[in-house]
């Protein structure tokens, strides 16, 4: 019997290079691709994969993310693909869970399929599942998100508090970050700072912006299947199509 897989990472190069090495597995199905969590949740809740190679710091959901919102008992075998430092991947060694740290080899690959294929053989998928509840509990139980900002600005330094940002512009190698009528840049990418932000009150809405969930007064629906997103302050920003899904549900759930 095939071993039914799913590929979930965020970096289309990634996912190439998982790809690639399967293709030495002959009793491995890939059953699809998923390049977000919220894809990765519908996917795994739809097509049932025996296996999962699961990317643990992707924007919006991440890893975690995706099984916490998976019922235990439907909880295939996973495989995490981290960029992760050591000293945080100790957790996976204690819990006894397989991990792929970037970049790895074909020889390490094939290592984590093989134990992948014992796990998936024994169905010992009872045991899997305690160890990624005690893995979360340990890991996601200390994540917190950032609640001020230091911003340099005409030679003074001074903090900001993220709940008073309205949004959060691409600049270059720099964020603008808009306060009101004032904008203040600091030197960050647009990934990095999607990452420390509390997403139950910041959102992507497009690559380039994000926005403060609170400050959006309404949706404006456009000819090309866009949105316009206007703030209470009267500010217009657009709503992407690759963003829209997830904010809509939002948007929707909220009213």
């Amino acid at each position: 019997m095939k071993i039914r897989t799913l590929i979930v990472d965020d970096e289309p190069l990634a996912r190439e290079r998982v790809k690639r090495f399967l293709k030495d597995e002959r009793d491995v199905e890939i059953l699809g691709e998923c390049g977000n969590g919220t894809d990765a949740i519908k996917a795994i809740r739809e097509k049932e994969p025996d296996l999962v190679f699961l990317d643990i710091q992707m924007p919006e959901k991440n890893g975690f993310d995706v099984i916490k919102s998976i019922d235990s008992n439907d909880l295939p075998t996973i495989v995490f693909v981290t960029a992760y430092d050591q000293y945080a991947l100790q957790a996976f060694d204690v819990h006894a869970l397989d991990y792929l740290l970037k970049p790895f080899n074909r020889e390490r690959f094939h290592r984590a399929v093989s134990r992948a294929k014992d796990q998936i053989d024994s169905r010992r998928r009872g045991e899997l599942d305690d160890r990624l509840v005690s893995l979360i509990s340990n890991i996601t139980t200390e994540k917190k998100y950032l609640d001020r900002l230091v911003v340099k600005s005409v030679g003074r330094v001074f903090f900001l508090k993220t709940g008073e940002i309205d949004w959060i512009e691409a600049a270059g190698n720099y964020l603008k970050l808009h306060v009101g009528r004032e904008a203040h840049m600091i030197r960050e990418t647009m990934n990095n700072i999607e990452g420390k932000l509390d997403p139950a009150q910041f959102m992507r809405i497009h690559r380039s912006t994000i926005v403060n969930i609170d400050r959006i007064k309404e949706l404006h629906p456009m000819f090309s299947g866009d949105y316009s997103a206007i703030l209470r302050d009267g500010t217009e920003l657009a709503l992407s199509r690759n963003y829209r899904e997830r904010f809509l549900e939002l948007f929707e759930g909220s009213t």
